[in-house]
């Protein structure tokens, strides 16, 4: 089995005249928590999209545990081991919190009591049992984020992306969040995440790149990334650079 799960070689996206992405490329290894950052319009959604099968990418490839997936649709992508969560957190309505939990299991079986099984199981990890047949329109900003998480992990995924998930949330729900998303790698899920809280993506990725303009600007460990010259140009100007604010 090959150390490498997600590899993303030379995509790139056009809208029009604007070039929303441009020949990014960057691998996701087995069990590993990759942040990805950048200010905004840098192209990090236009790229979540095309791993995840919303855009087809103009140009380059997209592989998954050594499957080709450029291009597929989000429900074979799905299929072949990826989930993802989006910014805003909408769960279906006139539906419980279980049965929305229900409905990603069906990628994968046909089986009720399987499904009933594997939601109750996930409202147990993500504390939530106790909402379980409260209708999930009803539920709190927070809740509902993690309902979207777990209609995600009922598809059973190897490759999860995340959407900022602590936009709006409460420090104490941000530091829920992170200890889920841990909680979600120690079962043996692979994250990439998009954040823009600096705390969260620190404490959270084993490492971080980072998009500006469309292209890749940086790759490795949080702690450095942060510190490089061009990345905190992109994020705050020259003049922040300038004076080694």
């Amino acid at each position: 089995m090959s150390e490498t799960l997600l590899k993303v070689e030379g995509i790139g996206k056009r809208f029009g005249g604007v070039q929303a992405v441009k020949n990014l490329s960057f691998d996701l290894k087995r069990g590993e928590i990759l942040g990805l950052l950048g200010p905004n319009g840098a192209g990090k959604t236009t790229a979540f999209n095309m791993i995840a099968g919303h855009f087809a990418p103009d140009d380059g490839k997209i592989w998954l545990d050594g499957q080709d997936i450029t291009g597929k649709p989000p429900w074979s992508v799905c299929k072949a081991g990826l989930a993802r969560t989006f910014q805003l957190s909408k769960p279906f309505g006139g539906m419980s919190t279980r049965e929305n939990l229900m409905v990603g299991t069906l990628v994968k079986t046909n089986d009720r009591a399987h499904s009933e099984r594997k939601a109750d199981e996930l409202l147990d990890f993500l504390d939530l049992a106790y909402l379980a047949d409260i209708d999930a329109e009803t539920l709190t900003a927070f809740e509902r984020r993690k309902v979207e998480l777990g209609r995600a992990l009922s598809t059973e995924p190897s490759l999860l992306l995340m959407d900022e998930v602590v936009a709006g949330a409460t420090p104490q729900e941000a530091l829920q969040m992170v200890e889920l998303i841990k909680k979600v790698r120690d079962q043996g899920v692979t994250v990439l995440i998009i954040e823009h809280v600096m705390k969260v993506i620190m404490g959270l990725s084993d490492r971080v790149i980072v998009m500006h303009l469309g292209e890749l600007m940086a790759n490795g460990l949080p702690a450095d990334v942060v510190r490089q010259p061009n990345v905190l140009k992109a994020y705050f100007g020259d003049d922040y650079v300038d004076t080694g604010a």
